[in-house]
């Protein structure tokens, strides 16, 4: 048999589809060919193939060697076709019994000793298998995935996916090989994952107790934060302890968020329900935020699915790169799209900001001395837009600590009991709604949100006096909800509208 169709898997944003491997040996001078819309690294894979199969023991077919990655128009990136590649080879010039391949899928890159190496996106390729084994029509619900050894563990994070992960091409042609015997392949069983994260620890932070119920407030409705006070306040403390508020991950965001830092090619296991948190440097580019290439690839936003995006010095940040975070912010997804295709990536994060109230950070402080003036304070505060800030829920002074507080030990509450609080508020709601707070509908909001009267009151005269637009009025509805199911209030009153006006005091307000 001249011709081998094996099975493999390209990334197309979050999703795998599937790709069929086809190589046809002809008559002719020798030549290997790969068409299919391949990226210059698929290109380079006749080399890497050609040592590897000669390292290993194998022949090379003195043939014109033609290599097909269908469907045509999908484009084609990174070393995963190596190893279907080289194996199809085998099979077409009956070096390696090929009758078998069919209830396989194979990714692998392989190095020019034939030592098979981890590819990006294993996790998303074992869970677009999973989700196609009900609608098959073609018998590959049945089939199983080879892929080296260590994307084992994050392949199969995927429920009941058959895994048999390899060391070494000459490991895979065994599994195939007629009296193999013991040589074949194992399923991989996973190894046990830590199911209890460790974050650092909100009983480190001296003070600040404001800011701490105001995060507190944050994490029980899913609401996004700007903390505005003078360098050294805690700001980057109180922030990098905020994920240990969160309640834990669920299993299908557990998988979301493991299956995005799998197509970035930055899972670890022992990343494992553990929520994300990312803090670019404020250099960073609008692509690098949302993502994108010629590939697309996913960026901070999508990286942070589930977690916690911080972005210290806000101010600092190029003012483009900010305000494509309002998108994302609203929807909770990211498309990048360009010439020839698109692709969607989740962005369901919740946002932690940081900055200085002025140029010198000096505004307010009740010690050092401030000299910036009104002009200067006025341009460093407008580098964050108003339509940006208005998407953000909590806008909270930190102010300077003293002395004697810094001086003293730290007997703040533990992040457990501020935890248990969170997730009961949280639980509530998903009972309520379904749903956290944050991500509540205009209708919804009038139906789950409606205040007391004199809450009513309190928040329209809080709306003519600050001028608040219909987002920001919605906004303060849905963090004064999330305030009375903390309180385990069945409505919103007149205190609930109180602390949510206090958490919105407008930025130039400083």
């Amino acid at each position: 048999m001249s011709l081998a169709v094996l099975r493999s898997r390209a990334l197309a944003g979050m999703d795998a589809p599937a790709v069929n491997v086809e190589i046809h040996l002809a008559n002719g001078l020798p030549a290997f060919t790969i068409v299919g819309l391949p990226d210059a690294e698929v290109r380079e894979a006749k080399d890497r193939v050609r040592a590897a199969l000669q390292n290993s023991g194998f022949t090379i077919p003195p043939r014109r060697i033609t290599v097909n990655l269908a469907p045509a128009d999908l484009p084609k990136e990174s070393g995963r076709f190596d190893l279907p590649i080289a194996l199809g080879i085998l099979a077409a010039s009956q070096q390696v019994p090929g009758e078998q391949m069919t209830r396989y899928e194979f990714a692998g890159e392989l190095s020019l000793s034939g030592e098979l190496r981890p590819v990006r996106g294993a996790l998303a390729m074992s869970f677009a298998m999973h989700r196609q084994r009900d609608a098959s029509q073609d018998g590959s619900a049945a089939r199983a995935f080879i892929l080296p050894q260590a994307n084992a563990d994050e392949a199969a994070l995927v429920t009941d996916a058959a895994i048999y992960p390899a060391r070494t091409l000459l490991e895979v042609c065994a599994h195939f090989a007629q009296g193999s015997g013991n040589a074949r392949l194992a399923r991989h069983q996973g190894q046990p994952l830590a199911t209890a994260p460790n974050y650092p620890d909100f009983a480190e932070v001296k003070g600040q107790q404001g800011a701490k119920r105001a995060l507190e407030v944050a994490a029980a409705g899913t609401h996004s934060v700007l903390l505005v006070g003078p360098p050294g306040a805690g700001k980057s403390m109180l922030a990098s302890r905020f994920p240990g508020l969160l309640p834990p991950m669920r299993d299908d965001e557990a998988l979301e968020s493991a299956a995005v830092q799998s197509i970035a090619g930055s899972f670890s296991p022992q990343r494992w329900r553990r929520r994300p948190f990312r803090s670019p440097h404020h250099t960073s580019s609008g692509v690098a935020l949302v993502g994108g290439g010629n590939v697309p690839r996913p960026g901070e936003v999508s990286l942070a699915h589930h977690g916690v995006l911080f972005l210290d010095e806000l101010p600092e940040f190029d003012r483009r790169v900010l305000e494509v975070l309002r998108e994302p912010l609203e929807s909770g997804q990211i498309t990048i799209s360009r010439a020839a295709h698109q692709a969607d990536f989740p962005a369901r994060f919740q946002l932690i900001a940081a900055m200085n109230p002025c140029p010198c950070g000096w505004l307010g402080h009740p010690s050092a001395k401030c000299r910036c003036t009104p002009e200067q304070v006025a341009r460093y505060q407008g580098r964050v837009s108003g339509p940006l800030l208005d998407r953000i829920d909590i806008q909270l002074a930190v102010s300077a600590m003293p002395a004697d507080s810094i001086a003293g030990r730290a007997d703040g509450e533990a992040s457990a009991d501020i935890a248990r609080r969170v997730e009961r508020a949280h639980a509530l709601q998903v009972e309520r709604q379904g749903k956290p707070n944050q991500h509540l509908a205009p209708a919804e909001i009038d139906r789950l949100c409606r205040p007391d009267a004199a809450g009513e009151r309190l928040l329209q005269a809080a709306m003519r006096q600050l001028h608040w637009s219909a987002r920001a009025y919605h906004r303060v509805l849905k963090v004064a909800r999330t305030v009375a199911d903390l309180a385990g209030a069945a409505r919103v009153a007149g205190e609930h509208i109180a602390e949510a006006i206090q958490y919105r005091r407008a930025l130039r307000e400083q």
